[in-house]
């Protein structure tokens, strides 16, 4: 779980990711109201009638193994002046998966950005936009950080085509053939790699996806484009030991399954998807 902080009016507030959606502390955001009564502040809240429709309805509409009769039941006790609601209480009796009580170093309650922004807004509505502000430049970050290690290894691959279609220049195109032809020998030698990865020619892919622009290759994950670049280096030795097509397709293919199982295992391409 990838654990990130904001600052917002001098308070400092994680988010942490889970299954590619946001979560954030509502013991942080309770913190900017009172820091010595955070706790009181969350429950204080939580016993709301409009708190309890609102967070039963997101469960409802998100979460397919939400306790409705549990939910009901809160519903029908919230407002009076005995009902109290912590949010250990709620998570256990129905279920619930936008809130998430933490133990540890950034323990605390935290919540899915939906319901943490609602919180806010009972805290102060300056407070919520401050936050809001906050959250999106910090996902805007995250895009541009992302588009950037993205650009990196296209671009590192196009590098390596170079060097890929230069091996093919010198050790599979006769030196008297024309212009026209040499294209066809580019673009096999392409598809073969797109084949040994894809399991598709660039065709093939654009008489699949005929709205998309661009090719293939555009649309490729970053470990894709990682093995990518290692099959064209790969292949260009292959190319210059005079290996047959069709035996190297085998070979590459043993290499694209090989690294991409690596890859998808490996911890730190999953910390950069984070």
């Amino acid at each position: 779980m990838a654990k990130r902080k904001v600052n917002v009016r001098g308070t400092e507030i994680v988010i942490f990711s889970k299954e590619k959606e946001d979560y954030i502390s509502l013991s942080d955001i309770a913190r900017y109201k009172d820091s010595e009564r955070s706790d009181y502040i969350l429950q204080n809240w939580m016993r709301n009638r409009s708190t309890i429709e609102f967070i039963g309805l997101w469960e409802q509409i998100h979460n397919p193994n939400f306790n409705s009769i549990e939910f009901d039941g809160f519903k029908n006790e919230a407002g009076s002046n005995s009902f109290t609601l912590t949010p250990k209480k709620w998570i256990t009796a129905t279920n619930a998966i936008g809130i998430i009580s933490k133990a540890g170093r950034y323990g605390g309650t935290y919540a899915h950005q939906d319901i943490a922004f609602e919180f806010a807004s009972w805290i102060s509505a300056e407070f919520k936009l401050y936050l809001l502000k906050e959250f999106q430049r910090l996902k805007q970050i995250e895009v541009e950080q992302k588009q950037l290690e993205w650009n990196v290894s296209r671009t590192l691959a196009k590098v390596n085509y170079l060097i890929h279609t230069d091996a093919i220049k010198e050790n599979l195109i006769p030196e008297n053939i024309s212009k026209s032809k040499r294209k066809f020998v580019y673009a096999d030698e392409a598809d073969l790699l797109n084949i040994a990865l894809f399991g598709k020619t660039a065709k093939e892919w654009r008489e699949k996806y005929p709205v998309l622009r661009g090719n293939i290759r555009d649309y490729a994950t970053l470990e894709q484009l990682v093995v990518l670049s290692n099959m064209e280096s790969y292949n260009s030795e292959l190319i210059k030991m005079q290996i047959p097509s069709d035996e190297r397709l085998k070979k590459l293919n043993k290499i694209a399954i090989d690294q991409m199982k690596v890859l998808i295992a490996n911890r730190s391409i999953k910390k950069l998807k984070e």
